[in-house]
């Protein structure tokens, strides 16, 4: 029996993912596979703390920008689970990430194109043009599908500096990155000396949590950026999550985006005010009466070297405003460095992508990735595109628009209305191009030549099951 032929196939699913998947659902004449290696979805279970909310209101929900009326929508959720007033009493803008979660896990429960357990070991183009992709089961088994389009959800993976990596790969568990937090807690917790790096949301979390049950344990807090700053939160700095600001910041020159995003880190890497107060208001509570506090911070530290040393761990560390290097004792150290952009999740992808000068995928504005084969089926990615699409792309609240691009791409059609017009604010000079509808950008570089949808060769829903 031949492989079964899909309209479109995912790889992975995270939120970006799972929420096309939602948006296909009605979708009748799509037939969709999505594959994701673990046997449920789990979203950052490293740093599920109590009490820990997401950065974007409810709204950002895996649907509800592109199709309030969607049944997969979060308010839906919580009508399902007889939540809907306890969550209208408890006043929150900001869902806690575990309830976002379950959530999340409640979609792909109703969604029969969500394949859990389905590994995607090869994927290519195949004689016929369709993308052939290899998939082993949790099972043992190893099935093969075709689909006519595919979309990978990328993601990061967590970013450790070249100086730790040995520390962290040994397995010991001194030196381990936040992602890995909730795994260690309780060896933190009772260590005598803790070391946090980073200044982002979760070098604070990490930080705060370490602070409210570490008892005697003394923390220390470096990083290399200029201060502990709060992230961008005001209402006119949140434009900058929206279809226009994408839109702009795709139309500029490669080496002006680059330039233009090295200077956003506070849009979308800084710690939330609330953190931030609890934080300082631990340690003031701490330090009543003359007492130590048992925690300190301190910024423009960068982590230059980390070796182990007799009872612990010696860090060596540079003071960027003073340039001095300084060493630090520890017995077990954080890495709250942040994420770093994956490769295709294929190999076989990443040969067959087009790339720019500095090896990363030259992205159109509708997400689809620019190919060498002119002719090949269309490859979309799902926040691998920071570098072209700006400060938005991993941001929850773009998921929605984004899948509604990838979804009216896939169909030839207008599935879900993207407009022009979101926000008050205009970005870029005034003229014809403001308010632009999405297309490709004359800048972007070699593109496929071809923006045909899914079905072009033989009509959307031809080739249904085996053939």
């Amino acid at each position: 029996m031949s492989a079964r032929v899909h309209d479109v196939a995912g790889i992975g699913l995270g939120p970006f993912n799972l929420g096309l998947a939602a948006l296909l659902d009605p979708v009748g004449e799509v037939d969709a596979a999505f594959f994701e290696a673990q046997p449920t979805l789990r979203w950052h279970p490293g740093l599920m703390l109590d009490g820990a909310a997401l950065q974007v209101p409810h709204l950002a929900d895996l649907v509800t920008l592109a199709d309030p009326t969607s049944r997969h929508g979060f308010l839906n959720y919580l009508h399902e689970h007889e939540r809907l007033y306890r969550f209208y009493f408890a006043e929150r803008w900001h869902p806690s990430r575990r309830e976002y979660e379950h959530y999340c896990r409640w979609v792909a429960g109703r969604l029969a194109s969500c394949r859990f357990g389905a590994r995607v070991v090869d994927a290519g183009v195949g004689d016929d043009g369709l993308w052939t992709l290899t998939v082993a089961g949790a099972d043992g088994s190893v099935t093969e599908h075709r689909s006519r389009a595919l979309v990978a959800g990328v993601g990061g993976r967590p970013y450790v500096p070249p100086c730790a990596q040995a520390l962290v790969d040994d397995g010991d568990g001194g030196v381990l990155h936040s992602a890995a937090y909730l795994d260690h807690r309780a060896a933190l917790r009772r260590a005598r000396r803790v070391t946090v790096i980073g200044s982002g949301q979760s070098a604070a979390e990490v930080f705060l949590d370490l602070l409210g049950h570490a008892g005697g344990t003394r923390l220390q807090w470096f990083t290399r950026s200029r201060g502990f700053f709060p992230m961008e939160y005001s209402k006119l700095g949140l434009e900058h999550f929206t279809p226009e600001y994408t839109r702009y910041f795709h139309g500029l020159e490669p080496g002006r985006r680059d330039t233009l995003r090295a200077g956003q880190d506070l849009l979308y890497k800084g710690i939330s005010a609330e953190t931030s107060a609890a934080i300082y208001d631990a340690i003031y509570d701490r330090s009543v009466g003359g007492e130590d506090p048992g925690a300190a911070y301190a910024a423009s530290c960068e982590l230059v070297g980390i070796e182990r040393a007799a009872g612990g761990l010696r860090l060596t560390l540079h003071q960027r405003d003073q340039d001095i290097t300084f060493r630090h004792e520890t017995d077990a150290v954080v890495l709250g460095t942040g994420y770093e952009s994956t490769p295709l999740p294929i190999s076989g992808l990443a040969a067959l992508a087009d790339a720019d000068e500095r090896g990363r995928l030259r992205v159109g504005l509708d997400y689809r990735v620019a190919l060498r084969d002119p002719d090949a089926p269309a490859l979309y990615v799902q926040n691998a595109e920071l570098h072209t699409h700006g400060v938005g792309t991993p941001d929850l609240g773009l998921g929605a628009f984004r899948n509604s691009v990838i979804v009216n791409g896939l169909c030839g059609r207008e599935v879900y209305k993207v407009r022009d017009r979101n926000v008050f604010q205009t970005f870029g000079a005034p003229g014809p191009g403001v308010g632009a509808p999405v297309t490709e950008s004359p800048r972007q570089g070699p593109t496929p030549v071809r923006h045909h949808p899914v079905g072009w060769k033989t009509g959307l829903g031809a080739g249904r099951g085996a053939t």
